[in-house]
């Protein structure tokens, strides 16, 4: 068992952190402010080639794999959380996806636009009445000769109205014995005829991601854009999520060791009863409590990225890295604002961002409640592993 990193995936490592310290960080309070898509974060990401990790050399990506991913994952979001989820949702769900079952028309479409940053990926599942029930989709996919018809409603998709290539599911068979055999995947691109941006949510974390719905009405998609065969869509979906559930751990990550780095930094220079903040025991235990729940969280993270690049049963795995990280972003945000106190519930101190953005990684690429579900079945011998 080897615990230590390729000289390559140092590179990786060091290289995200460069450019997350020294451009993303200062960059980061701005977006958030204006609650402004970072565009500017995504060329400058694919010129260092993390926008096409995932994505095989012949089509202008760097061929690596999910380890790479997540390290340099962590890195981004340990500066900007917005600017990670959209980059882990590019690279693990739509890059990852299109290389796995698409076409090699498709792949030569849409893989080497994607890996020069050139469009931006999109994954479209969610909608407004389903979330977690994502076998019950509701968009609708008709079949008229060369192209289906698309009519429905998709919510809450990362980078909805700044993608160039969004892979949709939707119900291409509505008699379907089981709900989840009738979903089919689609490849859309924002200038289908019929195809528009709807609502861009308000929210209180990842401000600088965009996050809205996407309305199809007789939205126009020509056949030879399904991604993989007709009503085998929900297998698609789920093998992806595997993978989104890998980038949301690390990303969560990210935001965890933010917090513990900087209320570390601050106990050093507050001082409270005539004693450094960390000089206190109370203090120390939580940083204690930190610092063992982020290596918990990493290792947990880095063994599912292991595991799926090695092409091994990873589902549970993934669950666990995402329910396990996700809940340490949050817990650690929390203690690290109330290290800061008065202070950390104040926009002048990057905490309180942290805290902000934390929460939803116990929300999406399924709730921490379905994590469970998937871990307790796997536990029970009830699903066969993938």
């Amino acid at each position: 068992m080897d615990f230590e990193l390729t000289e390559e995936q140092k590179m990786i490592k060091e290289t995200a952190r460069k450019f997350a310290q020294e451009v993303l960080l200062e960059r980061a309070k701005e977006y958030d402010r204006r609650e402004e898509f970072p565009r500017q974060n995504f060329t400058e990401l694919a010129e260092v080639g993390f926008m096409g990790i995932l994505v095989p050399e012949e089509f202008g990506g760097a061929g690596l794999g999910d380890v790479e991913l997540v390290l340099a994952l962590e890195e981004i979001a340990r500066a900007c959380p917005s600017t990670a989820v959209t980059m882990s949702v590019h690279n693990s769900l739509v890059c990852r996806v299109i290389n796995w079952f698409g076409t090699e028309e498709q792949k030569e479409r849409y893989l080497p636009r994607l890996a020069s940053g050139e469009i931006i990926g999109a994954y479209a599942v969610t909608e407004p009445d389903i979330g977690s029930d994502a076998g019950n989709i509701k968009l609708s996919a008709e079949r008229r000769g060369d192209t289906y018809i698309l009519n429905g409603t998709k919510a809450w998709i990362t980078t909805g109205a700044n993608a160039g290539c969004i892979i949709v599911f939707a119900r291409t068979k509505k008699d379907a014995e089981k709900p989840h055999r009738g979903i089919s995947a689609f490849i859309v691109e924002p200038t289908f005829k019929g195809f528009k941006p709807g609502k861009q949510e308000k929210k209180m974390g990842l401000r600088a991601s965009d996050t809205c719905q996407l309305i199809f009405e007789d939205c126009e998609v020509p056949a030879e854009n399904m991604l993989g065969k007709e009503n085998e869509g929900f297998k698609i979906m789920m093998r992806g999520l595997d993978g989104g559930r890998i980038g949301i751990a690390a990303q969560s990550v990210g935001i965890a060791q933010a917090c513990l780095d900087l209320a570390v930094e601050y106990s050093k220079v507050r001082k409270q009863f005539g004693k450094f903040l960390y000089q206190f025991g109370m203090i120390q235990q939580k940083f204690a409590d930190m610092a063992t729940r982020i290596n918990a969280a990493r290792l947990l993270t880095y063994y599912a990225a292991w595991l799926k690049d090695k092409n091994l049963p990873h589902s549970q795995q993934a669950s666990m890295a995402k329910l396990f990280a996700s809940e340490t972003a949050v817990y650690c945000a929390t203690e690290a604002v109330q290290i800061y106190g008065g202070y950390g519930y104040t926009k002048d101190f990057d905490v309180e961002r942290y805290f902000r953005d934390a929460k939803v990684t116990e929300i999406y690429e399924g709730t921490n409640e379905i994590q469970r579900i998937v871990i307790a079945r796997h536990a029970l011998g009830l699903v066969k592993p993938r």
